[in-house]
Order: structure tokens, then sequence, then C-alpha cells
């Protein structure tokens, strides 16, 4: 065997170990979210508490996770992406082994909030894989860790309710800490640390004040059907909720490091597949929520099959394996066709298997195959959606914005899970003494969630699509040389743009493309002027700087192994200046004001001896200019449409005021 020959075998082996290990994570936090459902019927009567005390076994890790998501995947983009995957596992394990031990309810709620740390692995994996697999790897690899989520929750059911009826609850809770130690080791030995970690300052207020937000409206979501949507609590928690969320958009948008950046999560692609997420959240849940209840409600309703809870959780495995089998099905169409493309591929198939259900529901095969029809269209879309993200965000931020779109579907199914327990609560049949719901509630929430994902469709078409020459890396370059998949010379470097007055520019973005111009990565500066970026390894690149105001400046700079660049300064503030004059001839302390189209005011100032004034360029857009003379009443007044450009106007005040 050649050396190359070895070296490309040594990476594949590499490559398949990291991917493994990663998705056995995502089947871990998967399997967190399911392990108790079995249960939650037995917990009241184990613990001594009431049905509605035991639903906080599944709220607490609910609550957990939803806060833990975004923070401690910016953690990852700073400090590192390998780091973070272990503490939040070891915070998995030691949840795990609490509940493992403890005979009360308060320790098993503990236990449980510890483990949902574990929901984070999900984006920050996908994150490593991006920095450290072959780019022809990483949409397949990432459809697989998409998938996980549905593997889990299909595999775990049944796998809980075996582990349990046998070896007791506590079982389950002591697998979850083997598998964590397992996986603890498996990442320390498997998973390399990134270079792509931008260090910087924590943003502490941005995390509190979302974790606020999130804790008031996932409590007012998932307990508004048990208190009462109309109930006081419910009221008070959506009025903390949106109140919090008040103060941390406008306070996100100020701060020069954020814990989410907003602006970036506005753009187009981001913003609309974030909104694409929530609704296909909603639709995957429903799935396995009504699957699980159609499968278990007694056949005398007429339309149930009576199964227990073990078989119901067996005949959901086709589910997940079928999530599986597409996961490079999912890649192979990213790759071709594109994540646009791919997701609303993958919303279709879900959309046309819900209606499929309203009319084929009457036998066990039926809702099996409908059921795998959804998994499959999950698999596709959930596959497309961190690829549409990392290909739109700076790569130091990709562990960060895949952690708000893994929130965003969490979102969706809480959703989902509020909505299918008010509908099948509310429309139910009688048959004797047995209260159920009506087949008729199942529909309604089919075409509910046929709807949500056409909708998701629907918003998906409107994402810009993206030529290979556009294409931002979502992998790392290859090199010549590369033994395997973490051996990429992909570095961060750091940056500073100033004023030619000393100032930090604010906003201010750069963009840097190699020397043929093919797009790199890019990045905001921050109050201080300092930025992060990605670069593939040493080389010459073509640098750009903009910033709000002045004229952008672009550079070749050579970029070696010092893991900075040189500092760029911005010379040319964009100014609106002009001339105030009278008969040919400059008219001194004049005054000059400017004001929007619209009314609004925006600045004034007096000219100079020579007639002449200038401002720092406004906001492009449509404006009034008019001048006033020092020493009569006479007016001028020009309408003007600013650009990003400096703009000249020149106002002649007439000889004698209009009366």
């Amino acid at each position: 065997m050649t050396d190359r020959a070895e070296h490309a075998g040594t990476r594949r082996r590499r490559t398949g170990a990291i991917v493994a290990v990663l998705a056995l994570c995502g089947t871990a936090v998967a399997l967190q979210q399911t392990m108790v459902v079995p249960l939650l019927p037995e917990f009241p009567s184990i613990l001594g508490v009431s049905a509605d005390d035991a639903s906080w076994l599944v709220t607490a890790t609910l609550l957990t996770s939803a806060v833990a998501t975004p923070v401690m995947s910016r953690l990852a983009d700073m400090l590192g992406k390998r780091l973070m995957m272990l503490v939040c596992m070891i915070a998995m394990t030691i949840g795990s082994v609490i509940a493992a031990l403890s005979a009360t309810f308060t320790l098993v709620i503990v236990g449980r909030a510890f483990q949902g740390f574990a929901a984070a692995l999900i984006p920050i994996g996908i994150s490593i894989m991006r920095d450290e697999l072959p780019r022809e790897r990483v949409s397949s690899a990432v459809a697989l860790m998409s998938a996980t989520l549905g593997i889990g929750g299909a595999l775990g059911l049944p796998l809980a309710g075996v582990v349990s009826e046998n070896l007791g609850w506590h079982a389950n809770f002591w697998l979850s800490a083997i598998v964590g130690v397992f996986l603890l080791v498996a990442i320390m030995l498997v998973v390399p640390e990134s270079r792509v970690r931008t260090g910087g300052s924590f943003d502490y207020v941005g995390a509190v004040l979302l974790s606020i937000a999130l804790t008031g409206l996932l409590l007012v979501v998932s307990k508004g059907t048990t208190w009462g949507w109309s109930g006081q609590p419910v009221i008070v928690l959506f009025l903390i909720a949106v109140g919090a969320l008040c103060a941390w958009v406008p306070y996100e948008l100020r701060v020069g490091q954020p814990l989410v950046d907003l602006r970036t999560s506005g753009r187009r692609p981001v913003l609309l597949t974030n909104i694409a997420s929530v609704l296909l959240g909603f639709a995957m849940f429903a799935n396995l929520l009504l699957t699980t209840q159609e499968l278990q409600i007694p056949a005398a309703t007429g339309y149930g099959f009576g199964l227990p809870v073990i078989t119901a959780g067996l005949l959901m495995v086709p589910s997940g394996l079928a999530m599986v089998v597409f996961a490079p099905v999912s890649g192979s169409l990213i790759n071709r066709f594109g994540g646009r493309i791919t997701l609303i591929t993958g919303g279709l198939v879900m959309a046309v298997a819900y209606v499929a259900r309203v009319f084929l529901s009457g036998n066990l095969t039926a809702v099996v195959a409908g059921s795998t029809l959804v998994s499959i269209g999950t698999a596709i879309a959930y596959a497309a959606m961190p690829t549409l993200i990392m290909a739109s965000v700076p790569i130091t931020e990709t562990a960060s914005a895949n952690g708000l779109n893994t929130l965003l579907r969490a979102i969706g199914t809480s959703t989902s899970s509020a909505a299918v327990a008010a509908i099948l609560g509310a429309v139910t049949i009688t048959v004797g003494s047995l209260t159920a719901p009506a087949f008729q509630a199942f529909e309604y929430v089919f075409w509910m969630a046929a709807g949500a994902a056409l909708v998701a469709c629907a918003v998906a078409w409107f994402i810009p699509a993206v030529t290979a020459h556009q294409q931002v890396r979502v992998g790392p370059e290859p090199r010549a040389g590369a033994v395997s998949a973490g051996d990429s010379q992909e570095v961060v470097v750091h940056g500073r743009i100033r004023r030619s007055d000393g100032r930090a520019p604010y906003p201010a973005v750069v963009t840097v493309m190699t020397t043929t111009g093919d797009p790199v990565d890019w990045s905001r500066a921050d109050h201080d002027g300092r930025y992060s970026i990605a670069l593939p390894g040493p080389d010459r690149y073509l640098v750009l700087a903009n910033a709000q105001g002045w004229a952008p400046q672009a550079r070749v700079m050579a970029v070696g192994g010092q893991g900075s660049l040189p500092e760029i300064t911005l010379t040319d503030q964009l100014t609106l200046s002009g001339r105030v004059v009278r008969d040919g001839t400059g008219v001194p302390n004049a005054l000059v004001s400017i004001s929007e189209a619209a009314g609004a005011f925006v600045d004034s100032l007096t000219t100079g001896p020579d007639g002449r004034w200038c401002l720092p360029l406004p906001t492009p857009g449509p404006y009034v200019v008019t001048a006033l003379g020092p020493d009569t009443l006479a007016t001028a007044a020009r309408k003007v449409v600013l650009d990003a450009r400096s703009s000249v106007v020149e106002l002649d005040l007439p000889r004698e005021p209009a009366t």
C-alpha cells in the first residue's frame, strides 16, 4: 500500500469515528427526552406526587435544555467545541447518577434538570463536523446528526419500557449514566478540539434575559393546558416572558459581543430557515405524539388498537430506522440541489404523509407506514436546516447559530405538544365508562401538521438560492498531505478596524475572499472594532472592511502563522455637504437643517465663512435640506435622495424673502 493510500485510509477511519461518536451523542440527547415518558403514569404512585407534579420530570429537562442550548453553544464558539461537549456530557452523566440514586421527587427533578444540558450536544456536534470533516462528508454527516433526534425518540420509548419492566425505573437512569461515561471517553479519544475559537467576553446580561424569557414562554406552552390558559400563573408568566424579550432584543443589538447575533439572525436566509424550523418542529413532534396514542387507545373507540406501551414503542422503530437510512440520501440531495430545495422536499413529503394519514388510518400497517413516511420527510428537512444556517453565518459563529436553530425547533415541538394535548382533550367520545379522544381530534392535528409543513415549504421557497461559487465554506478546504479529518490548517485570526480619528466604527463588517474571488468568511466587528475570521490556512487574502458612514476599504493581506491581521483604518468618511449662496457668493452663518421626507428632524448647523457646511451622511433615503439666511427671512429648500455615497447639495437663497 502506498503512503497516499495509507493516508486516505487513515483519514476515512478517522472521519468515520468522529461521525459515529457525534451521532451517538445526538442519539443520547433524544433518549433523555423520551426515557421517562413510558413511566409518567407510574411516577405519581412511585414518588408519592400528583400526576401534574410528575409532569415536571419532562418540564425540568425542557427548561434546562432551552437555557443551556444557546449558552453552551456560544461558549463553544468562544472557548472550544470539544470542551463544551465534555461539559454537557458530564452534566448529563451527573444528572443521571443523581436520579438513579434518588428516592425522592425533588432529587429526581434535580437529576432531570442536569440531563437537560445534553440538548446542546446537537448544535455543537454539527459545528464540529463542519470544522473537522472533509467538505464532501459534511452534508451526509450533518444529515445523520440531525436524524438522531428522531432515531433516539423512536428507540427511547420501547427501550425505557423494557428496561423499567425488567430492572426497575432506576435502571433507566443508570443506563443513561453508563452511556454518558462511555461517550465521555469516546469524545476525549476520538473528537479533536476545533481550532476555530474566537475567545472574547461572554454576554452575561443577555444570557440572563434570554433565560427568563425562555423559561416563562416554555412554562406557558407546556403548562397552559393544565393550569388554564386564562389562569393568573399563565398570564403572569407570559407577561414576564414578553417583558424579558422586549428588554433582550435591544440589548443584544447594542452589545459588542452578543449571546445571539440578532443582525446575523435577521439575515434573510437565516431568518427564513429558523421560521421554517419552528413549523417543521411542530409537524415532526405531532407524528410521535399522535402515533403512540393512536396505537395505545382501546379498540373500543373504533379506531384505536389497544396496544401496550412497549409494543407501541416497538412499532415506532421503523420510523427511527427510516431516518438512519435516509440520512445519506439527504446528504446527497443537499450536495446536488442545495439546502433550500432539500428543505422544501422534506416539508412536502411530511405534508403528503399527514394528508394520507387522515384517510388511511384504518389498519395497523397504514398507521406505521404513515408515521414512517413523516419521519422520512423529517430526516430530509432536518438535514437541510444546519447546512442553510452554516452557509449564511460567520464560521466563528456556527455553534451559536445552530444552537438558536435547535432552540427554535424545540419551541416548535413544545408548541406541538401543547396543541395535541389541548385538541385531544377537547374533542372526545364516550364509550361505556371510557372517555377518550375522538378520531376527529387526530384528524384536526393531522391537518394542522400538514399545514405547518406546507407553510414551512412556502417560507423556504423565499430563501435565496446560493450558487456553488457564492457558497461560503461548510467544511475545511482539502489540503495536500492531510491524513485525517482533524489535520486541516483552518485557523482563526483576529484583527481590528479603526476610523481616522482613532475610534472604532460601529456597525462594521469584514469580508474575506481569496485572490481568485472565492468567499472565505465574514465577521461583524464589536464596539472596540475587533473581529475574528476563520481562514483555511496561511495565504494571501482580499480583505474588505465596510462600516456605516465610511467609504469601504479593500486590501490584500498576507496571513502567516501569527494569528492576526494588520489593523485597518477607514480614512474617508461619507458626508452630506454643500454650500449656501446668494448671487453666486457664499452666505456665512446661514442655518441649514436636514429632515426626513416623512417629516422627522435629523440635524441642523450653520455655514462657515464661505457658506459651506458638512455633516456625517445620514442613512440612505429621501430627505429635505433647508437653508435660512442669517439677516433676512430668505429661504431655500431641496429634496434629495441619499444612497451610500457622499452627496453635495447647493442651496441658492433669493435676494428678497418670499412673501
